[in-house]
């Protein structure tokens, strides 16, 4: 049983869905909540919010693509011996080639990705008081991403960026409650218990122009930012940005452990987080209420998954 000591501070959510859960906030996608998501969309048309895998292995690919110095950049290679495949690849009853490929992937801070309950957690408790010496070498075998399944939910999309009328957010703007109510306001939409909600500071876009910039300071939730949408019993969080709460300069968390969006979502309360979206189509299109899919990897005892997220408008 978990213990009155071992419980997070207000709002959390352990110990709602059992003292055994590990899936947290993706315990409000019930069938209905389902169905009702999938009554949201009115053109058919799908757009992915993911951006691309480029290896590193032959070429400087990945290093255009929005990532963290430090991290380990996507590797990607031909795992059939052949060079270049210059001849097509190695041959098959001498009539048919194959090609076969090898992906290594680090998700945190190089890709679009879903964090697990078990990314993060404080002193020896994961997520709902699950014990963190789960965590190990070969995974963990407590609150991994495989715990998770398909994401399907009614998605909002809260551009923060537009609603500044700006393309994207300096690194100092901090998006807290009043924030996000004011632009929900303005887009005419309500943030509803089993949403998926994406918030757009369109930061990304500045790694083309000034990698540098990208390193340091960026945009994103504050404590107070991530308290309401978790108090709006939200399924996940996500942002275009790289830790969907804010960076300060030097690239470090902003606020204190307390403070802490990854501790308030992940740790406390069961809420995802996915981390470096692309939201630039979706923001575009200018609808801000959409049907949200995402399927994780169902990598076990993964700490996270690389994602594909669709809004299908």
């Amino acid at each position: 049983m978990i213990s009155e000591a071992d419980v997070p501070p207000s709002r959390g959510n352990w110990g709602r869905w059992g003292d055994a859960d590990e899936r947290g906030a993706a315990n409000l996608l019930t069938p209905q909540r389902v169905l009702d998501a999938c009554a949201t969309p009115r053109r058919g048309q799908a757009l992915s919010l993911a951006m691309p895998i480029k290896g590193s292995t032959s070429g400087p690919g990945a290093t255009t693509v929005p990532h963290l110095h430090g991290r380990p950049l996507p590797q990607h290679f031909m795992s059939i011996d052949g060079g270049d495949y210059a001849a097509g690849a190695r041959k098959i009853k001498g009539e048919m080639s194959v090609a076969d490929d090898a992906l290594i992937v680090s998700p945190h801070g190089t890709t679009t990705h879903m964090d697990a309950l078990s990314h993060m957690w404080r002193g020896d408790k994961l997520y709902n008081g699950h014990s963190s010496d789960r965590v190990r070498s070969y995974g963990a075998t407590r609150c991994g991403i495989d715990k998770v399944g398909p994401i399907v939910a009614r998605g909002v999309l809260l551009d923060v960026a537009a609603h500044h009328e700006v393309p994207f957010l300096d690194g100092a703007v901090r998006i807290d409650a009043q924030l996000l109510e004011s632009t929900a306001d303005a887009q005419g939409v309500e943030v509803r218990a089993g949403d998926v909600v994406l918030v757009r500071t369109g930061f990304s876009t500045v790694f083309g122009d000034d990698p540098a910039r990208y390193q340091d300071a960026q945009p994103g939730l504050d404590f107070s930012g991530g308290s309401w949408l978790v108090d709006q019993d939200v399924v996940a969080i996500g942002s275009d940005n790289v830790a969907v709460g804010a960076l300060d300069v030097g690239g470090t968390f902003h606020g204190s452990v307390d403070e802490d969006i990854h501790m308030l979502t992940l740790w406390s309360h069961g809420v995802y987080l996915i981390e470096m979206l692309w939201l630039e189509e979706l923001a575009a299109s200018g609808v801000h209420e959409f049907l949200f899919v995402a399927a994780p990897l169902p990598i076990e005892g993964g700490t996270a998954s690389p994602l594909n997220p669709i809004a299908v408008l």
